[in-house]
């Protein structure tokens, strides 16, 4: 089965993307360019990505002594990837971009995610661009943005510490100011970082010229003490090699140091590393006395305490980036396992026989044995797997239209625009990760006892997928972060748009009668939310409201993906009637609907049970009684 009509309805057909091309700033852009770089993606995943899947996964990063080894299959790619433009395919024709709709790009990458998330793209490295692009000097978008964007320097995002984790209010590593004059580099602010950072994904390797470190550091207040909490943060950019205000390398190794690599679940192929800055192994010339001393040179990035503002522009990207990996790893265990049912034989229908002593219907052994896709509960796992990966597709292309609609849009439509991205992010990233796992646990299950070895690749894609519950912040993190703070923001504003948008699917649904049904369901979960945020609320305790985080994500979520479906189901209605798309892709759209709402909506009302009550039973339990 082809991914390609799957995207291409999505993106024509649903969200309209051609019509990007009325915009300015996609004046030059037409269904024909978009198609031409979906054409050139698709092609590189299918010949430099996915054959070299397995290999990434066997054949880990080592470091020899001196650098870190990874096969050729990953320097084969990385080239390919730079070369087809795709790290700055959003960015302005003048820094050498295409000015792509991110809608595009985002679905463009989209075949490099299901053809081997571990050989990776450039999420971290556009990201680390993008950031410097709207926080830094323009010395700093010179010398390390547009390096990154062509591909001579890779990006990294250095922000978790071994004591730390997600508390990034704990952050440790320390920034003093490197000497007299320090305010006048032409790089920025230089300083001088010592501390350590874990989990830094791509902190090490020789796939590029130099590698641009973004570290969140503090500087010490006037008493010599790190202030505490979140607001001492700063942010600061350290290269693995110092270089000029040309971008040329100096010949001088940067104080960075890799002092192990992670060996994980998943994402084998990925260097995943614990890096030391300014422990003093490469020690770097001071610029007054020109001696050289311990201590990593990072240039400050915006102003000093305002890190955290800076990095989390990053981070949201990365979480819509986090939630589409998720989404393609399920979809490729989806086509895995659907391929699997189709061409398996094993077991007889039901009703084959004649009844036994019991009453029950037997099977007629003497019967040829039928394709396991005729089973009614392999009908049922296929169901689920294509109900949660391409509702969640269509969820991530949402989110990035609304990219390009904040960016592009009239005044009040991208403010709107960026209001609803604040309150879907959290869902954009948690669900996918939660339930596009579940889909590859049920890939597995497909594929019965042939699931659990490597001779098939569905217990990798479910391996790599596990990962992606903690990448960019844990259920819990995104939770309190979606009913502590997104649901709230501007009076409750971002929670009133995505209302009504539900509801205008839903006054158009009902007005289908295959549909009528689901709407009413719909508008039913939508109250129950509402009901459940004001209920959680009512104390104005936070340890009372956010005790049930979790489950009011989920219950959230499934609603999102509740809408998705239906806005989705009336797109295929459309396109049917028009005979743009074929009856069993139709027939799909639309069991896969009817899916979400029979087998899926119906969770929330225990999920939200515990919301309304600020149900107190796990964070009361005692620490002894576990």
């Amino acid at each position: 089965m082809s991914f390609r009509p799957t995207l291409d309805f999505l993106l024509y057909h649903w969200l309209d993307a051609e019509s990007l091309k009325q915009r300015d700033r996609f004046a030059d852009h037409s269904r024909e360019t978009f198609d031409a770089v979906f054409d050139t993606c698709e092609r590189i995943a299918r010949e430099k990505y996915a054959p070299f899947n397995r290999i990434v996964d066997t054949q880990e990063p080592h470091f020899d002594g001196e650098k870190v080894i990874l096969p050729q299959a990953t320097h084969d790619a990385h080239k390919a990837y730079a070369a087809s433009g795709m790290l700055s395919a959003a960015q302005d024709y003048e820094v050498g971009g295409m000015q792509l709709p991110y809608t595009v790009e985002a679905a463009a990458n989209a075949f490099f995610a299901m053809a081997s998330v571990s050989i990776g793209s450039g999420l971290l490295t556009t990201g680390n661009a993008n950031l410097l692009m709207v926080h830094g000097t323009e010395m700093q978008k010179e010398v390390f943005a547009k390096n990154e964007f062509s591909g001579r320097f890779s990006g990294t995002m250095c922000l978790s510490e071994p004591q730390a984790g997600s508390s990034l209010s704990d952050v440790m590593t320390r920034a003093v100011p490197d000497g007299d004059g320090f305010e006048a580099d032409p790089l920025g602010p230089r300083y001088r970082l010592t501390g350590n950072k874990m989990w830094i994904s791509s902190g090490e390797h020789e796939l590029t010229d130099n590698i641009i470190h973004l570290v969140l550091a503090k500087i010490p207040g006037p008493d010599g003490k790190l202030i505490a909490g979140t607001r001492g943060i700063s942010l600061f950019i350290v290269p693995k090699k110092m270089v000029d205000t040309h971008g040329a390398l100096t010949g001088v190794r940067n104080d960075v140091a890799l002092a192990g690599l992670n060996h994980k679940l998943g994402w084998r192929g990925t260097t995943n590393t614990l890096l030391n800055f300014g422990e003093g192994k490469y020690p770097v010339p001071s610029t007054g006395s020109g001696q050289a001393v311990s201590g990593a040179v990072g240039y400050l990035v915006g102003k000093p305490h305002e890190g955290l503002r800076c990095m989390f522009h990053m981070m949201n990207e990365a979480r819509i980036g986090v939630g589409t990996a998720a989404t393609m790893l399920g979809m490729a265990g989806y086509y895995a396992s659907l391929d699997y049912a189709k061409n398996r034989p094993q077991g007889r229908p039901v009703g084959g026989g004649s009844k036994n002593g019991t009453g029950a219907v037997g099977k007629d052994a003497s019967q040829p044995q039928v394709r396991i896709i005729e089973h009614a509960d392999v009908k049922r796992m296929l169901l689920a797997q294509k109900a949660y990966c391409e509702g969640a597709l269509a969820l991530e292309l949402y989110c990035a239209r609304l990219v390009d609609e904040h960016h592009t849009a009239d005044a009040q439509a991208a403010d709107d625009a960026r209001l609803l991205l604040e309150v879907l992010t959290p869902i954009a990233k948690s669900w996918p990760s939660e339930w596009c796992l579940e889909a590859n646990s049920l890939a597995i299950q497909v594929h019965g006892g042939y699931g659990y070895t490597r001779d098939f690749p569905v217990e990798q894609y479910w391996r790599d997928n596990r990962l992606n519950m903690i990448h960019e912040g844990t259920h819990g993190i995104q939770a309190m972060d979606l009913l502590g703070r997104k649901v709230l923001m501007e009076g409750g504003r971002g929670l009133q748009l995505l209302a009504a948008r539900i509801n205008a699917t839903v006054e158009k649904a009902t007005q289908a009668p295959e549909l009528a049904e689901h709407a009413n369901a719909l508008a039913k979960a939508l109250q129950q939310v509402g009901s459940a945020t004001k209920a959680a609320w009512a104390t104005g305790e936070p340890g009372q409201a956010l005790a049930n985080a979790v489950p009011y994500m989920q219950a959230f979520g499934h609603t999102v993906l509740a809408w998705v479906w239906l806005d989705v189901a009336l797109a295929s209605l459309s396109a049917q009637k028009s005979a743009i798309h074929s009856i069993a892709a139709h027939a799909g759209r639309m069991g896969a609907t009817r899916y979400f709402y029979r087998y899926e909506l119906p969770k929330i009302g225990a999920w939200l049970k515990v919301v309304e009550t600020r149900d107190l039973t796990c964070a009361d339990l005692p620490e002894e009684a576990f």
